[in-house]
């Protein structure tokens, strides 16, 4: 159940456009030492902020995970820290020049080709985990997230997506999340938009310059000028926004999660969730946070 912490043993880099403002954005994937944590470093800024990948820095926004600390903010880490989780990189500094991340082709694909690049490296440090005893729900009937105990180690993953565009409907995929199977059934899921919604956005001023080659955007006969990688890929990468939505709380979650519709907002809800569990058997997440990051209480 417990495992090494790692690292990674070389920088590894990344470029793209973000999705939303369309600049150019540069990633160096960084090694560290035990007991860090994920830590985004904002270069393009005189001081160099830092912003811990946790859920206490995360911040509420449509449609991507955004964190802000010291008043400094990244957006967009979602797939970033699903690579990190699912190839079970612990320690790692991410350093960017724009507050926004890359889109690249709207999954995780990119950066896990260039952290498997970089070679994973174990660590003495065991990574903190977390058990689940007991069943854990948020939500309500329209959409939720429950948590329970599960027979054996590790994520049990299942999400179940019902769509009333009916080129998506109803689409339903499970997995156990490891790095092998992140690596051959989830890292390439490509996010998806309704050609409405695309419409809307580009009214708005977003995303203009994201061509339909960039992202799944899904008319009333399927995806437009696109193919689909599986034929459930909207529910991958609904759950591919779940493992990294999680990897905000620092551990491994042992357990059975099963989401129903969930989105960005209610991930965050069971990540803070997740870590009421933590501060009842660590008496405080802020003492976990500390030891997690290797900071003095």
């Amino acid at each position: 159940m417990a495992r090494p912490q790692s690292t990674i043993k070389r920088t590894a880099r990344v470029s793209g456009k973000g999705y939303w403002s369309g600049t150019e954005v540069d990633v160096e994937f960084r090694p560290t030492t035990e007991n860090q944590g994920v830590t985004f470093v904002r270069r393009d800024l005189p001081s160099q902020p830092r912003i811990r990948a946790s859920v206490v820095n995360r911040v509420k926004g449509p449609r991507r995970t955004t964190l802000v600390e010291g008043g400094h903010s990244v957006e967009m880490v979602e797939h970033i820290l699903a690579a990190l989780q699912g190839l079970q990189i612990d320690n790692c500094e991410v350093w960017v020049n724009q507050p926004e991340m890359p889109g690249c082709d709207g999954s995780s694909a990119y950066f896990v080709e260039a952290l498997l690049a970089a070679e994973r490296l174990e660590q003495q440090a065991i990574k903190p985990y977390l058990t689940i005893d007991s069943v854990i729900r948020v939500g309500d009937d329209s959409c939720w997230i429950q948590c329970e105990p599960a027979e054996s180690s590790g994520l049990d993953l299942t999400y179940e997506l019902e769509y009333w565009q009916p080129s998506i409907g109803a689409q339903h995929f499970s997995l156990m999340i490891n790095p092998s199977n992140f690596l051959d059934e989830l890292a390439s899921a490509r996010t998806f938009v309704l050609e409405s919604e695309a419409k809307l956005l580009h009214e708005q001023g977003l995303g203009k310059h994201v061509g339909y080659d960039e992202i799944l955007v899904f008319g009333e006969d399927g995806p437009i000028q696109n193919c689909l990688r599986y034929s459930n890929e909207c529910a991958r990468h609904k759950m591919l926004d779940v493992v990294g939505d999680l990897a905000l709380t620092g551990v491994d979650i042992h357990g059975k999660l099963t989401a129903f519709k969930s989105g960005h907002q209610l991930n965050a809800m069971m990540a803070n969730a997740l870590t009421k569990q933590i501060e009842t058997k660590t008496h405080s997440y802020r003492d976990f946070e500390n030891r997690l990051f290797n900071k003095s209480a």
